[in-house]
């Protein structure tokens, strides 16, 4: 029989199993967790990798004590906008120990998920989500994914929002809210990539399964194939794909559904929590990054592969206009 659970705690972690958020630990796990799932990167992140000192490093920050926060005001403000999210992160306490947040059973083999949150100070990215530890234990029958998401709230001086926001403890729980709320889009939409057959899916990952046919569908051809033409056409500057066509051919549409995949994690935070980003910034920032995603450029065509990016940023946002101007005639 096949049963579903939300929320049982998973046994607390030992101290070696702790989370280390030092900044060097930080920097050594960020290029392969941001290289090997195109989804699970950080966001809210106007930056490019590899990522420069500084930032992991804002010792201004590091004067206020982050404990002022209250978790349950911070998940209130996440249940307001939505349950699944909430149920998601209830049991979790923000202390970088892993809690039990789904299993199910499926014939022979138990899945879950274990979810860790730690709030901290680390520099300049908003929010990091690392690509889930698997694990497999045989002997019990089960599957189970560790996730590890940082919410660094270091923006708490922007203008917009200390005017939305006057008292700084409830701006820090409204800004950990927002980017709780978005990195655990990217958890909820692996979740149901990841689910058994005949399980209930979140609308999250519905909502975005919807968009990215969309995106791909022939009424936003002219605007998807310039950005794939781009995207192939980095592929064909980075020296990772100069032997291989085939693995161009994968590594496009990977990057177009995490373009695509961006576009609806932000959108939805932007109408839960306000502050939006104008597509002009974020096909800025997300651009970048793909471009960095898809491989290292030689010194002799960096230039054609910085032109390479601008026109990818000029398309991307085209698309993305598109996006917002006719998804909601394509349901």
């Amino acid at each position: 029989m096949e049963q579903e659970t939300w929320g049982t705690r998973a046994k607390k972690a030992s101290p070696k199993e702790k989370v280390d958020l030092h900044a060097h630990s930080i920097r050594g796990n960020l290029s392969s967790a941001v290289s090997s799932f195109p989804y699970l990167v950080p966001v809210f992140s106007p930056v490019s990798f590899p990522v420069p000192n500084y930032l992991f490093f804002s010792p201004g920050y590091l004067q206020l004590d982050l404990n002022i926060y209250r978790e349950p005001m911070i998940k209130a403000l996440i249940k307001e906008q939505s349950e699944d999210l909430y149920r998601l992160i209830k049991k979790v306490h923000f202390d970088g120990n892993y809690y039990r947040v789904k299993s199910v059973d499926s014939g022979e083999w138990e899945y879950c998920w274990d979810l860790a949150v730690r709030v901290q100070f680390f520099g300049k990215l908003q929010g990091l989500t690392f690509e889930p530890e698997r694990i497999v234990s045989r002997k019990n029958r089960k599957i189970i994914y560790r996730f590890l998401i940082l919410v660094n709230p270091h923006e708490l001086w922007d203008k917009k929002l200390v005017e939305r926001v006057w008292s700084i403890q409830e701006r820090i729980e409204f800004l950990i809210a927002k980017i709780l709320f978005h990195e655990c889009i990217h958890v909820l939409i692996f979740l149901g990539k990841n689910l058994p057959s005949g399980f209930r899916q979140t609308d999250f990952f519905l909502e975005f399964s919807e968009m990215l046919e969309f995106a791909n569908s022939e009424i936003l051809c002219p605007e998807s194939c310039a950005v794939k033409y781009h995207l192939r056409n980095l592929a064909f500057l980075s020296p990772d794909f100069h032997e291989s066509s085939g693995k161009i051919l994968a590594k496009v549409p990977e990057l177009y559904e995490f373009l695509i995949h961006e576009k609806y994690s932000i959108k939805k935070t932007d109408q839960a929590f306000g502050l939006p980003w104008s597509n002009r910034k974020v096909s800025r920032n997300y651009a970048k990054m793909a471009a960095l995603k898809m491989g290292p450029c030689t010194e002799s065509g960096k230039e054609d592969w910085e032109k390479e990016v601008l026109r990818l940023k000029r398309d991307l946002k085209n698309l993305y206009d598109r996006i917002d101007e006719d998804y909601g005639l394509f349901l």
